[in-house]
Order: C-alpha cells, then sequence, then structure tokens
C-alpha cells in the first residue's frame, strides 16, 4: 500500500475528540493525554460553549469531551445545540462530582455519558471508548434514571417504524435491559465480545436509538419488569 494511502487509513481508524473546557491547565492535559495515546488523536480543544459551537462541526470529531459547568453558555445548552448540527455526535460530559439532576439533564440533551474530572487516565480513555463501542459510562444510578424517564408515557405510540428483531437479538436485548455488562453477555450466550457488540449495532440502528440505555429502555416499555406489572395491577 502507498505511503500516502496508507497515512490515509491510519487517520480513518483514529478516535478524534474534541475537548470543551474553561480551565486551560486542565483542558491543555486532557489535549496531550488524548493526542500520546496511539489511536486518538485530539482535533480542537475550545474553552468556551461558544467557541466550541463554531469550531466542532469544522474540525468533525467523533467524541467530546464537555465541560458541564462552562462560562456564558453551560456545557448542557452547547451538547444540545451541538447534537442538533451533528446527531451523531458522542458526548461525554466533564464534572467536578456527581451532581445527579444535573448529569441526568445532559444524558436527557443528547450526552452518552459522564465521566469525573478527577478520574484516573485510563478511565477517561476507557470512557472514550465505550461510547465508540456503543456503550454509556455512567454510574447504575443514574442509568435507571434514564431507564424510568424512558419508561413514562411520551405522548408517542410504540407502534413506530422500528424493524423486527431476530430472536438473538432480543436475547441480547433481554439481557442488556437486565443491566449486563457486554462481557457478561457473552459468556451467558457462549459468543465473543465482539459479537455481542456487532449484535448492538443492529439492534440500535433496528430500534432508532443512539445507546444501550435507550436501547433498554425501549425494551422494558413493551415488557415490563415482573414487579411492575404486579403494581399496575394493584
Amino acid at each position: 500500500m502507498p505511503a500516502q494511502l496508507a497515512q490515509h487509513s491510519d487517520l480513518n481508524l483514529m478516535t478524534k475528540v474534541a475537548i470543551v473546557e474553561d480551565n486551560g491547565t486542565l483542558r491543555k492535559y486532557l489535549a496531550e493525554l488524548i493526542t500520546h495515546t496511539p489511536g486518538y488523536r485530539c482535533v480542537c480543544s475550545c474553552a468556551s460553549a461558544e467557541e466550541a459551537i463554531m469550531e466542532i462541526p469544522v474540525h468533525k470529531p467523533n467524541v467530546v469531551l464537555m465541560d458541564i459547568h462552562l462560562p456564558g453558555e453551560s456545557g448542557i445548552a452547547c451538547t444540545a445545540r451541538l447534537r442538533e448540527k451533528m446527531p451523531d455526535l458522542q458526548v461525554i460530559m466533564l464534572t467536578v462530582y456527581k451532581d445527579i439532576k444535573i448529569i441526568f439533564q445532559a444524558l436527557k440533551v443528547g450526552a452518552c455519558g459522564y465521566v469525573l474530572k478527577r478520574s484516573p487516565d485510563q478511565e477517561i480513555l476507557d470512557a472514550i471508548a465505550e461510547v465508540r463501542a456503543g456503550g454509556a459510562p455512567m454510574t447504575s444510578e443514574i442509568a435507571r434514571m434514564v431507564v424510568r424517564s424512558f419508561m413514562e408515557p411520551q405522548g408517542v405510540s410504540d407502534s413506530d417504524d422500528t424493524d423486527p428483531l431476530s430472536a438473538r437479538e432480543m436475547e441480547i436485548l433481554a439481557l442488556l435491559a437486565e443491566g449486563f455488562a457486554n462481557k457478561e453477555i457473552a459468556s451467558r450466550l457462549f459468543i465473543s465480545n465482539a459479537t455481542v457488540r456487532t449484535h448492538l449495532m443492529h439492534i440500535y440502528e433496528k430500534l432508532h436509538v443512539r445507546c444501550r440505555t435507550e436501547a433498554a429502555a425501549k425494551y422494558l416499555r413493551s415488557n415490563p419488569p415482573a414487579a411492575v406489572k404486579q403494581a399496575d395491577a394493584n
């Protein structure tokens, strides 16, 4: 393969990351962490939501590390505006502490998960890898809040234009809704992690959802747990 083509192929395989963080020291640190990690590249770093709205659509990153508390427009508002412009953009919220209500607001406008600013480097990199693989880095407590929000009446019928799932996809979706991780699903069904990821991508596409939490919520709306059924009956 010619060197120029090989270089182009390598860039396509790379995860492009943008950083939106008003603290200059942390912004520089994260940019260097991303740039010096094989397979990752920091394509832009912004100090405000206003700068991010201008720069991120130009640089087209795969993932954005977004500070929740920004000067001027908040990271939540910035996420909502970016998701309108770039529906496939994956946003991970950066936060100092787990303010559940604020994180939940960010997830509702389209963020894929969150990571604490004080997290070890590897945990931040793992969060990026997780959203790229179709996951959603968040605690089970916040995941349950998201699921409950999707179980509330939405004013839209579930008989939408979703494609039917195969028997295997239904198995995987049921386990996902129970809270099992990809590795656990693979072990239970005697298949590889890569096969689970492939099935999940097909499930997301068929259900018109962005992540495992939305897929689980959609499944639970049609297949509520026994405890929920019993409560409704009473």
